[in-house]
């Protein structure tokens, strides 16, 4: 198989088929933003609960409302087949970026000594940062994967004519991988 441009996209093709995904990524987590630092100033504030408390209600909030948004708007393009499978790894990888936010928020708090509200706003930015890097990596490769594209439909070959004999070895992987290449440039299009 011979490589060609059109086969083998440039990394600027490729990051501009994930722009709009990123945009619209970036406001379901800017809304899911908004709802974790209000629980969070409501509870350290309103409620007079400890930070790392504060925090691990406001993210659990959060990510509710963010599954919501992701499933609904973002990925409601996306294979949804098993639903149960989707939602226990978008749940898994959001207490993955959980952990991350509120490890850097007890770091700053516990080892860093910055302990007014203030600051652990801070901390709370620095660590839901990288926990968002973190969750929009996993939920796109992992959690909400693309539907595979439907198969054209064939006619069905005439009696005379004998079936071809089905690739195997070497030939069935690379005629795997170009379908999966093929699947790749539809949906890069796709996105542009």
């Amino acid at each position: 198989m011979a490589t060609t441009t059109a086969s083998n996209p440039s990394l600027a093709q490729k990051l501009r088929g994930i722009k709009g995904e990123a945009v619209k990524f970036g406001i379901v987590g800017l809304s899911g933003v908004v709802v974790n630092f209000a629980v969070f100033w409501v509870c350290i504030n309103g409620l007079h609960l400890a930070s790392l408390r504060s925090n691990i209600a406001a993210t659990l909030i959060a990510i509710f409302t963010n599954y919501l948004g992701y499933r609904y708007w973002l990925y409601r393009d996306r294979d949804a087949a098993s639903r149960k499978r989707e939602i226990t790894l978008f749940l898994l990888f959001s207490g993955a970026g959980m952990l991350i936010e509120t490890g850097v928020l007890a770091f700053s708090v516990y080892l860093l000594g910055l302990d007014s509200h203030f600051e652990q706003l801070g901390a709370k930015v620095g660590g839901l940062a990288l926990g968002t890097v973190f969750r929009f990596v996993s939920y796109r490769t992992w959690v909400f994967k693309a539907a595979p594209e439907p198969a054209a439909e064939v006619p069905a070959p005439a009696a005379e004519v004998p079936a071809p004999a089905a690739p195997t070895g070497a030939a069935a992987v690379v005629a795997q991988a170009e379908l999966v290449l093929a699947a790749e440039q539809i949906r890069l299009a796709k996105a542009e």
